[in-house]
């Protein structure tokens, strides 16, 4: 039976987390950026089914013969829980689908070896959530009776909550070692072949990354306490895993699902942000202006609108939005919204499999373009452009893109960067793109 109870003062809830941070499977989904995009956050402990789908799927660590897809399915409509609170969740899974599951979903083989080691996708339902509103200033506790009496597990969630101070230790500064599996100059040849395939009609656009490889004392929960501070999102997130943990500060939204109603919200453009007013302006205005940009933000918008019409009711896909800019800390982005209706009989599993890998972070075709990413790209890019976020029993959804993103495995940080090329970039920016995208997430490495 579940238990819910609200609370008006309470510490910051990204101290509250602090007490499960080190909990196997404890999940944090942190709008820092307090916007119309990022209304909630998140917490997720005390999970009772954990999906694992890598080179075998197992539930709860045992093997299972269904497939991923078909067991999710499956347990989604065996197990629909009625959400009648206003909220975002009240049961449900929390995890990630890596670009790598999305590579082999649309049949690209790769020709890298794994540089990290984690399964492909996790989702992980969870017995207790914490989930912050933003606008009403009230944080709500949620506990669904799958592990303990529901009422006994909120009075020890509320117990240790109590025990919390507001107060954040901070981290010593530190150096950090930073590696890229491509030289600027191969990445510019890179650039280079990217435009040949689109001069050639292979392709129109293809987003073209590097990784880069990063040792850093600092801990991966101070590397996240120290990224959501100095560049909030509204779609970050810390990920305990055990063996390895994600750190995110992503600003874009991949899918999100409210009673059938769909909106994806993809970002194309991006401009550092000046050292002072003036140039500040001049770099948004730069932006907006960019002809580049547009056509890019547009080819992208396309595409999803295509991807949303194979499982959305017809003629329900709109562009509502068109040529955003959106500010954040260390960059801007040009953005569009794209939204439509989920057709009858279709749920949230027939929506991800449809759309996912974002075509953001792919290029358009995108089949064409992920070849081409293996083909040009110097290894497995695993969970960056993949997807982290939450489902619900009720059917809904909210991903994000997994960009600003680092995962933490065997004492390295893994960090992707990149950005989109069409027949109008320029090599030299297009690198230097990389390094601004790179900058918030290596600032909080280092302190």
């Amino acid at each position: 039976m579940r238990t819910i109870r609200m609370l008006e003062d309470y510490p910051a809830l990204s101290g509250i987390f602090d007490l499960f941070a080190e909990d196997e499977m404890s999940v944090f989904l942190d709008s820092s950026l307090q916007n119309e995009l990022g209304q909630y956050s998140i917490v997720g402990v005390f999970p009772y089914l954990t999906l694992k789908n890598g080179d075998k799927f197992t539930v709860n660590g045992e093997e299972c013969g269904q497939s991923f897809e078909a067991y999710v399915k499956e347990y989604l409509e065996n197990h629909r829980d009625e959400n009648d609170t206003g909220l975002p969740i009240v049961s449900g899974a929390v995890g990630y689908f890596s670009y790598d599951y999305g590579r082999e979903k649309e049949g690209v083989e790769s020709c890298h070896k794994e540089k990290v080691d984690i399964p492909a996708c996790i989702l992980c339902f969870y017995d207790v959530f914490l989930v912050e509103s933003h606008k009403e200033n009230r944080l709500y506790l949620i506990a669904n009776g799958k592990t303990k009496d529901s009422g006994e597990m909120l009075d020890e969630v509320l117990k240790r909550i109590r025990e919390v101070s507001d107060e954040e230790e901070e981290a010593a500064a530190c150096e950090i070692q930073t590696e890229s599996d491509f030289e600027e100059s191969e990445y510019l040849k890179a650039v280079d072949d990217v435009i040949d395939y689109i001069t050639e009609g292979d392709i129109y656009i293809m987003n073209m990354t590097r990784q880069l490889t990063v040792r850093s004392r600092r801990r991966p929960y101070q590397v996240f306490r120290a990224l959501r501070r100095n560049n909030p999102s509204p779609f970050g997130g810390y990920f305990q895993y055990g063996d390895f943990q994600v750190v995110c500060a992503s600003p874009e939204r991949f899918l999100q699902m409210r009673g059938g109603h769909v909106v994806t919200r993809p970002i194309k453009g991006t401009r550092k942000r000046g050292e002072n007013p003036q140039e500040d302006a001049m770099l948004r205005k730069e932006l907006w202006e960019s002809e580049k940009d547009r056509s890019e933000l547009l080819m992208i918008v396309d595409l999803e609108r295509n991807d949303l019409n194979r499982v959305c009711v017809p003629g329900s896909v709109k562009v509502t939005e068109l040529f955003q800019i959106e500010e954040y800390a260390t960059v801007f982005h040009l953005s569009a919204n794209v939204e439509g209706e989920l057709a009858p009989g279709k749920n949230v599993m027939d929506l991800i499999e449809a759309a996912f890998p974002g075509g953001s972070i792919t290029g358009a075709p995108k089949l064409r373009a992920m070849e081409i990413i293996d083909e040009l790209e110097h290894g497995r890019r695993n969970l960056y452009t993949g997807s982290m976020g939450y489902l619900t029993l009720d059917g809904e959804c909210d991903f994000n893109i997994v960009i600003r993103t680092a995962l933490y495995q065997e004492g390295v940080y893994h960090l992707g960067v990149g950005g989109g090329i069409t027949c109008e970039s320029e090599r030299g920016f297009e690198y230097e793109e990389t390094q601004q995208k790179a900058k918030a997430v290596l600032e909080a490495m280092q302190g």
